[in-house]
């Protein structure tokens, strides 16, 4: 028998109903018809106008999303038992398909398990954990030594956790930003704020206070390897490198020759430092520099200086509003680079952001072969790593297309 329900109740559209009822997990403002008093990140009933319960989600009032379902089932308490079921259950989820790359992986990816707004990252020794919702930022002090404590029961050493909580959508949640070491019993409040891994075989320096995001993009792990196996004996150029993992993957694989491109001289550095770290600085060149403005001046020098162009970009839109501008970038810098290689050579080209759908992205990608007056024969099509997993029922876990394609 259901318990008695003692949160503040909200009774929603028929629109949020049935998106409810298909397992999405945000109701926004507009889909609000009652509401009793709520406090900001505490948890509310949902009902259909029937008067249906429909699940139990984080409150805020700051944010155009003013619930995040955390629950559809009735019998739920939310105590630490159910807290500590939902964390052990993410981390046997990845133990069970990353196998040996567990010590290096996405641990929590936010609604894809359940846990709304949040994200912890593992690197060796070290979680780097990112709160984008009121809820959870204060279920904190709970969750992160649960967490802990459950990777200790496996044998795992945690030495800390890190807060990245430097981005600005915290402040649409009614949040401030900032960063730094999280502090409780048993977890180390000294941290260096650098730290080795190893994936694919290829060490890497990981600056999880200053890096990017949360110091290292662990999504795109075996599409990494991926390029691997076509890049031996290829004279490879991989822009908008980052930390040099592509060319890394690259250069182990035995590319011939290798050059990574960033607009960033920090990100350079430490891709050349990685190279050094793993002895592949011999057969890797580094170059900061505008991809767009490099792409255009190689395809002015009439050179076709690489048989293997690998394109990562940043996502160029955050918004439905603006996909038609990403669109347009994400074409030229694709048609530059079909042209650039020559008949016969390898694209590896993708997009992380969920709002250039897959099918907008093979839109793009016909387009600019046919101005580029070539075919594209495709040799992979991927997603993301499994650590961040995709909900059929949640879209927006749904972000990163990654293509292979031999221009012809």
């Amino acid at each position: 028998m259901p318990q008695t329900r003692t949160f503040p109740r909200f009774t929603v559209t028929e629109k949020a109903e049935a998106s409810v009822k298909a397992g999405h997990p945000w109701i926004y403002h507009t889909e609000l018809l009652e509401a009793q008093p709520c406090e900001d990140g505490a948890l509310a009933d949902v009902y259909s106008r029937k008067g249906k319960y429909l699940g139990t989600g984080f409150f805020n009032s700051h944010s155009k999303i003013r619930i995040r379902i955390l629950s559809r089932n009735a019998n739920d308490r939310f105590d630490e038992a159910f807290f500590e079921r939902r964390l052990r259950y993410a981390v046997e989820y990845r133990r069970t398909v990353m196998g040996k790359d567990f010590s290096c992986c996405r641990l929590i990816f936010g609604e894809a398990d359940s846990f709304p707004g949040l994200t912890v990252d593992r690197f060796g020794s070290v979680l780097v954990a990112q709160t984008l919702s009121l809820g959870i930022e204060r279920l904190k002090p709970m969750l992160f030594p649960l967490l802990v404590s459950i990777l200790r029961e496996y044998g795992e050493t945690i030495e800390g956790i890190y807060e990245r909580n430097d981005v600005a959508i915290r402040e649409l949640e009614g949040m401030r930003q900032g960063k730094g070491t999280f502090s409780a019993d048993g977890i180390s409040r000294e941290l260096s704020g650098k730290t080795q891994i190893t994936e694919n075989g290829i060490r890497y320096e990981v600056d999880y206070i200053n890096g990017q995001k949360t110091g290292f993009f662990l999504d795109q792990k075996y599409n990494r390897q991926a390029v691997g196996r076509i890049a031996p004996g290829k004279r490879v150029l991989d822009c908008f490198t980052h930390t040099g993992a592509f060319a890394l993957n690259a250069a182990k694989a035995g590319a011939a020759h290798v050059c990574a491109v960033d607009i960033s001289q920090e990100a350079v550095d430490m891709a050349q430092k990685n190279a050094a770290l793993n002895g592949l600085q011999n057969t890797m060149s580094f170059q900061k520099a505008n991809v767009f403005d490099l792409l255009t001046q190689m395809a002015e020098s009439g050179k076709k200086e690489y048989d293997f162009i690998i394109l990562d970009p940043p996502a160029f839109t955050k918004s439905h509003s603006t996909v038609r501008n990403a669109s347009r970038g994400y074409k030229e810098i694709n048609l530059k680079a079909m042209k650039l290689l020559p008949r016969g050579g390898y694209l590896a080209t993708c997009s992380c952001s969920h709002f250039m759908t897959d099918e907008l992205f093979c839109k793009m990608l016909r387009s600019a072969a046919a101005d580029a007056e070539v075919s594209l024969r495709q040799i992979e099509g991927r997603q993301q790593s499994p650590d961040h997993p995709i909900l059929w029922n949640v879209p927006e876990t749904d972000y990163l297309k990654f293509y292979i394609f031999q221009v012809v």
